[in-house]
């Protein structure tokens, strides 16, 4: 419905490693338009902000109305003068992404966070969180992350990194590797490099579909981010693990991390997959921006 005007607009954008979605809602949070394009990390962070700006400035002169906040969703620990903890796009710790929308857009008010605590702000408020206290967010798409939410509120951490488990130790001597370099859609596209299957992460899952090294290679994957969930699930108990991303969307996967936790915790929490698809960062960003405005008196 991009012809419909409406009083006060919010603009959403998600930016990932993979993928970029750009969205407008009305001011209740319903969404009006969007439209999701390539990144293309590999071409660096600037020309992903510009492209992501123009087409936030099209979506809006297509509805009509003023903007009146923007919220956005950013792979890792958002700063004022830039952002820690995003590697897969060259360049992204050098943005100032509230101060490039603010300019950009002439919109008064602009929230930034993680992408995953975007996620699961969108879960408490419309999502699987709404009736579960505790609930741990779990997102395996290009990297791998986590977001705790208590008491209603997404628990950022002293430094904005709670929820940073990509960086956890994992397999080999000490100090190992990280655990989005061993289980994550990057990763898993690598592992299917290694046996030789075309397709990546999902030729890889198809493969595994049968017994054989496919299946073997990605069990092991999965066994080891299933040992660090399990850890997250004893410290936080959550009545609901909520699971988003691409790879989390792939039933095997999703099967074999299930079966892994139900079969070692005492008080195995639900775990569902979001019903947002690729959508629940967007509608967090969204919602960051509908939060930023003041309630009328």
């Amino acid at each position: 419905m991009s012809g419909t005007r409406v009083d006060g607009l919010l603009l959403g954008i998600d930016f990932g490693g993979t993928k970029m979605a750009i969205g407008v809602a009305d001011a209740d949070g319903r969404l009006l338009a969007h439209r999701r394009v390539p990144t293309h990390a590999d071409r660096g962070a600037p020309q992903a902000l510009e492209r992501a700006l123009g087409l936030a400035g099209e979506l809006l002169a297509g509805v009509g109305g003023p903007l009146v906040a923007a919220g956005v969703a950013s792979p890792g620990v958002i700063r004022p003068d830039g952002i820690d903890l995003a590697p897969n796009v060259p360049g992204w710790e050098r943005l100032r992404l509230a101060d490039a929308v603010r300019d950009a857009l002439d919109v008064p008010r602009v929230a930034v966070d993680n992408d995953l605590n975007a996620a699961a702000l969108a879960e408490l408020r419309l999502g699987a969180l709404r009736d579960a206290d505790p609930g741990l967010v779990v997102g395996i798409g290009t990297g791998v992350a986590a977001a705790v939410t208590i008491g209603g509120a997404v628990v950022a951490g002293h430094r904005g990194a709670a929820g940073e488990i990509g960086y956890a130790v994992a397999g080999g001597p000490w100090p190992g590797t990280m655990l989005e370099l061993d289980f994550s859609g990057r990763a898993l596209d690598g592992l299917a490099e290694e046996l030789g299957l075309p397709d990546g992460a999902a030729g890889l899952a198809a493969a595994a579909e049968r017994p054989g090294p496919a299946r073997d290679a990605l069990a092991a994957r999965v066994d080891e981010v299933a040992r660090h969930l399990v850890t997250c699930c004893l410290l936080l108990d959550p009545q609901r693990v909520v699971l988003v991303g691409g790879v989390a969307r792939n039933a095997l996967i999703r099967g074999l991390l299930v079966d892994r936790l139900t079969e070692v915790l005492p008080h195995r929490p639900d775990v569902v997959l979001s019903r947002f698809a690729d959508d629940a960062a967007l509608l967090g960003a969204l919602t960051l921006a509908r939060e930023a405005v003041p309630a009328p008196r």
